[in-house]
């Protein structure tokens, strides 16, 4: 019998770069099925959704494509885009001090 082989994680294509990634490194926007769109911090919320990279540039041009929009099938409000970027988790900033640098 031969040996098993690990299964390979979930890949997802993120909606503005269009770079697949696999899905853990990924932010997932979701509709509801009562048509909410909110950030899935689980990955297990019931709806359509569509993934993000976590960085700054892909937010901002699938804001400028309505790439979410398109992919949801739904139109978002700048007020509702607002809460969904505030809501969105942060990257770990990149060369950011650290307590023990001061």
């Amino acid at each position: 019998m031969p040996p098993r082989t690990r299964a390979q994680p979930p890949v997802r294509t993120c909606v503005a770069c269009r770079t697949a990634r696999p899905k853990r490194e990924l932010t997932r926007v979701v509709r509801t099925p009562d048509g909410a769109v909110a950030v899935d911090l689980t990955g297990k919320l019931n709806g359509r959704g569509a993934y993000l990279c976590p960085d700054d540039a892909c937010w901002t041009l699938a804001e400028r494509r309505h790439a979410v929009e398109r992919a949801l099938s739904v139109r978002i409000e700048p007020q509702t885009w607002q809460n969904l970027l505030a809501s969105r988790p942060r990257p770990a900033e990149a060369g950011a001090a650290s307590p023990s640098d001061s």
